[in-house]
């Protein structure tokens, strides 16, 4: 356990918005955190001159004077993990929201509720048996009944490793009771672990296990594994937010942790509304309920913005340190980067590319990095993957924020303007999307009774891209100009587009898709593809088939229910008997 050393008693010397200059506070250190006044309003030490330190405020400093004290913790910033994050809404510091104002303000000084609430526990009875033997780091100690839908899961925490002397028996708890002694050292129910240091595992994981997310354009062209990091770069308007809240419905994670970063109060107001009212398919509850929520809106402080990111990744690896599979999902890193950018200009930091500071891209990378599937120290196999929006102005993807992240994820899901004008949802460009894990999930497919599947979606890509080149090339010469084959490449990217890609949000039957729908869908699409190129190389008109009624095609992804695979193979044999009649009833 991390004890905070004598830092003393400092005073504010000058208050310049949330930038102080504090004196006295001869030992403190950088990134160290201090208390301000006596609401002991946090601060973190950003600078040190002689006797002199500078802190930012991570709350409003209205009411702050010059000769307040300022008292040093000795510590740097850290996050209250224990029992009651699940279901709950807090800011960037993990202060809790739930129960606060309209205007989603934390009181000053405000404890997390895990500090505050009293928990029941049960010892695991392995543990009771080795109550006088030397444990390690990650030894399950018991479980928090009642504490969420998830177990929530009380281990050793990283860094103690001796003999364990004592183990609570079953019954309530405060959070700052001791649940066991470790070589002397006491476990707290509710420990606390600084942000920026990444929680230790025991090695990572090689093989590749895809992370499923009910929407087909991502699942069946563009996949992230389990562990990894994705981003998803798009202007105003194209629908990063309901994307995102797709995969925070729908994706196969244990845990989702929702970062909102320097986002509009509606906006999370609206996310908060939709985990709250949907079911979850794993439990019958809230989807809300197995959910950590961090709304760091555009009106709270630069500083916990900054924070945030940070906090939610930190509680992302306490779950994943449980066993469980977690979903970061980071909206809008871009948000955080001008946080970045605003505390540089602050400080006097030379600016680099368009004002950001010239570490963007190694603290992008720090952030990124803490992505991954692994074993942890309890000898688990579990992840964190991160899914970060990003959010260039003017839509911009060549700006400092998206180029970097683009070097550090391992799938980027670039949403198009014109598909989202033209009312194509989710606006995910093929043209401009892309994965670097298809090779290394093509063998969890085949080895899942799917070998197919590299090779639909190699095809699948290859027919999209050459029906865009077609496309252009139609609308200058007209369809009619192009070969009968060619124009088959563009029927099929037509109903690739509107019968698979395309997927409403709003339908029962398509807000969810199975991956088995998906790949029947795919399936589909191709199979009638190739019908309609025989038919054409057969001597049948193009027109003909052009003229054929295919939106039995197009509407079995709405007629369908999300993992209704008979369906689909259904409608794909009537429509491949109507297409074989084509050419019997020509002359």
């Amino acid at each position: 356990m991390v004890v905070s050393p004598p830092v003393g008693i400092g005073r504010v010397r000058r208050v310049s918005g949330p930038l102080l200059a504090v004196e006295g506070l001869d030992a403190v250190r950088m990134l160290d955190v201090v208390e301000i006044g006596p609401d002991a309003i946090q601060a973190e030490t950003v600078a040190l001159a002689g006797t002199t330190a500078t802190v930012q405020a991570y709350e409003y400093t209205g009411g702050i004077e010059v000769g307040d004290p300022v008292r040093g913790t000795g510590l740097p910033l850290a996050a209250p993990l224990g029992p009651g994050l699940l279901g709950q809404v807090f800011d960037g510091l993990l202060r809790p929201l739930s129960a606060a104002d309209v205007w989603l303000t934390p009181r000053r000084g405000a404890a997390a509720p895990t500090a505050l609430a009293r928990w029941a526990f049960r010892p695991d009875p392995e543990a009771l048996q080795q109550v006088g033997s030397v444990v390690a780091a990650g030894t399950r100690l018991g479980v928090v009944p009642g504490a969420g839908p998830l177990e929530h899961r009380v281990v050793v925490p990283p860094g103690l490793r001796g003999r364990l002397t004592d183990l609570a028996g079953e019954g309530p708890l405060a959070a700052d009771a001791e649940v066991a002694r470790v070589g002397g050292h006491p476990v707290h129910l509710v420990e606390r672990w600084p942000i920026r240091r990444p929680r230790p595992f025991a090695r990572r994981v090689d093989e590749a296990v895809p992370l499923h997310t009910g929407q087909r354009v991502i699942d069946l062209l563009f996949p992230v594994a389990r562990g990894s990091a994705a981003a998803v770069p798009g202007g105003f308007g194209t629908g990063k937010t309901l994307l995102l809240q797709q995969i925070a419905k729908w994706c196969d994670a244990d845990v989702i942790v929702y970062v909102g970063c320097g986002e509009r109060g509606n906006e999370m107001a609206d996310v908060l509304t939709e985990l709250r009212e949907r079911t979850d398919p794993r439990t019958g509850g809230r989807l809300a309920d197995r959910s950590v929520i961090i709304a760091n809106t555009s009106n709270m402080p630069m500083m916990a913005r900054e924070a945030s990111i940070y906090t939610g990744i930190t509680v992302a690896e306490y779950f994943r340190d449980m066993g469980y599979d977690v979903v970061v999902i980071a909206d809008s890193t871009s948000r955080w980067a001008e946080a970045l950018r605003e505390f540089a200009s602050r400080s006097g930091a030379l600016p680099a590319e368009e004002g950001y500071p010239a570490n963007l891209a190694s603290a992008l990378a720090a952030f990124y990095e803490r992505a991954g599937r692994v074993r942890t120290l309890g000898g688990s196999t579990a992840s964190v993957t991160v899914i970060g929006a990003v959010s260039p102005p003017g839509g911009d993807l060549t700006e400092p924020v998206t180029t970097a992240t683009e070097r550090f994820v391992a799938a980027v899901w670039s949403l198009d303007r014109d598909l989202a004008y033209s009312r194509h949802y989710p606006a995910v460009s093929w043209a401009g999307s892309f994965s670097r894990e298809v090779e290394a999930l093509s063998g969890w497919h085949a080895a899942a009774g799917d070998p197919d599947w590299v090779r639909h979606r190699a095809r699948a890509a290859a027919l999209l891209a050459e029906a865009d080149r077609l496309a252009a090339l139609a609308e200058i010469l007209g369809a009619q100009a192009l070969p009968g084959h060619e124009r088959m490449v563009l029927l099929t990217g037509r109903l690739m587009r509107e019968g698979v890609l395309m997927q409403s949000a709003l339908s029962e039957n398509d807000s969810y898709c199975s991956a088995a729908k998906a790949q029947a869908l795919l399936s589909m699409v191709l199979d009638v593809a190739d019908t309609c190129d025989r038919l054409v190389r057969n001597g049948v008109p193009a027109t003909s088939i052009e003229e054929f009624d295919l939106t039995a095609v197009v509407r079995a992804r709405e007629e369908t229910g999300p993992q209704d695979v008979e369906g689909v193979q259904a409608r794909r044999d009537e429509v491949l008997a109507q297409l074989a009649g084509v050419q019997e009833s020509l002359p």
